[in-house]
């Protein structure tokens, strides 16, 4: 899990009280959800983060294995 909050802390860089305001993250919601990136307000951002929970917490814990295998194989 740590991977995922590395994850978090690393896209809302700048943004960290305010993540909807990150660009990065209005990039990927805009990308998953089709809302316009432009207009999205943190009820936008919240009410997606609620709904999409679970997706949410499978694409945190898929980051920190990807991190976990990148830094076994950098290792070898």
């Amino acid at each position: 899990m740590f991977g995922g909050l590395l994850f978090l802390w690393n896209a809302t860089k700048g943004h960290r009280l305010r993540p909807w305001n990150s660009p990065y993250l209005r990039w990927r919601l805009e990308t998953y959800s089709g809302l316009k990136a432009e207009q999205i307000t943190a009820s936008d951002f919240f009410r997606f983060a609620w709904r999409e929970r679970g997706q949410l917490m499978r694409f945190l814990r898929w980051t920190g294995e990807i991190r976990d295998l990148a830094g076994k194989r950098g290792g070898e």
